[in-house]
C-alpha cells in the first residue's frame, strides 16, 4: 500500500476521472473547518482538530468516499437519499456521474464536528 505524504499526493495518485471531485470535497472540507488540520491517517486524508477525524475522504476505482460520524450520517440520511446517493454507517459514496453537493459536504462535516464535540 502506498503512503501518501499529503493531500495533494493522494489525490495525484487518484484515477484521473475522480481528481476533480477529490479537489472539490477537499476544498469545502476546508472551508467548512477552517480551523482543522489536513492530515493522513490509514493512508486516507481527512481533516482533524485534537487529535479527532471531523470528516476523511477517499477515492476507489469508480467513485470516492465522504466519511464522518455515524450522528452526522443519520442527521441526513434523507438528504442523502433525496441526492440518489448511498450511505453506510458512517460515508456516502458519490461518483462523477452522482456527485455530492457542496452544501450536502459542509453539513455532513458540521453534524460530524458537532457530534465529535471539536
Amino acid at each position: 500500500m502506498t503512503a501518501f505524504a499529503d493531500h495533494d499526493a493522494y489525490i495525484a495518485a487518484a484515477p484521473e476521472a475522480l481528481r476533480p471531485l477529490l479537489m472539490r470535497v477537499r476544498a469545502r472540507l476546508a472551508q467548512t473547518l477552517p480551523d482543522a488540520e489536513e492530515v493522513i491517517l490509514y493512508d486516507m486524508p481527512g481533516f482533524a482538530s485534537a487529535n479527532v477525524i471531523i470528516a476523511g475522504y477517499a477515492a476507489f476505482s469508480k467513485q470516492c468516499g465522504l466519511y464522518v460520524s455515524k450522528g452526522a450520517i443519520s442527521a441526513y440520511l434523507d438528504h442523502l437519499a433525496a441526492a440518489g446517493l448511498k450511505a453506510t454507517k458512517t460515508g456516502v459514496t458519490f461518483s462523477p456521474n452522482k456527485p455530492i453537493s457542496d452544501e450536502l459536504i459542509a453539513a455532513l462535516a458540521l453534524a460530524s464536528r458537532k457530534e465529535l464535540g471539536v
